[in-house]
């Protein structure tokens, strides 16, 4: 029985750009880097001859954790269709803030991708324990779909 999350991979293109948008502008801690290769690492993922560098970034509530990792080889592709709210599979990670506003700004400065103004999701659709719910959705440098969830 799974008894929790231990951690979300997210590949990205550029580890230092990476972590440098969920420490700098998210305000996530990095914790831990790492340097996999070998026949170990070959075995999990399926694929031959992997080398990538890893870090480890935490949000300041805690758990789970994000592993930011660049593969060095062999290299993935871009898929468009991953940057669509609806393709399938695994598609966005829902962050909880507390001031909303004040982290649209600093998306903003950073020149971030945010699809739309935040909108409140209507009371009769979910109702949460936490209170309304307002919700926007964003990317990090590589594109992947980011959401922030504020609770009032």
């Amino acid at each position: 029985m799974v008894h929790g999350i231990d951690h979300i991979n997210i590949v990205v293109a550029d580890l230092g750009r990476s972590v440098e948008f969920y420490t700098g502008v998210l305000g996530f801690t990095k914790t831990k880097e790492a340097y996999l290769e070998g026949d170990w690492i070959d075995r999990i993922v399926g694929l031959q001859g992997v080398r990538a560098r890893a870090a480890y970034v935490v949000a300041p509530a805690g758990e789970p954790r994000i592993e930011l990792l660049c593969y060095e080889s062999p290299k993935g592709e871009v898929l468009a269709a991953n940057a669509r709210a609806n393709t399938v599979g695994l598609r966005h990670i829902a962050l909880r803030v507390d001031d909303m506003a004040g982290m649209i700004v600093r998306l903003k400065a950073a020149g971030v991708k945010i699809f739309s103004d935040p909108v409140r999701v209507p009371g009769g659709v979910v109702k949460h324990e936490a209170g309304e719910k307002t919700l926007v959705y964003f990317t990090d440098p590589d594109g992947v779909i980011l959401e922030l969830a504020e609770y009032r």
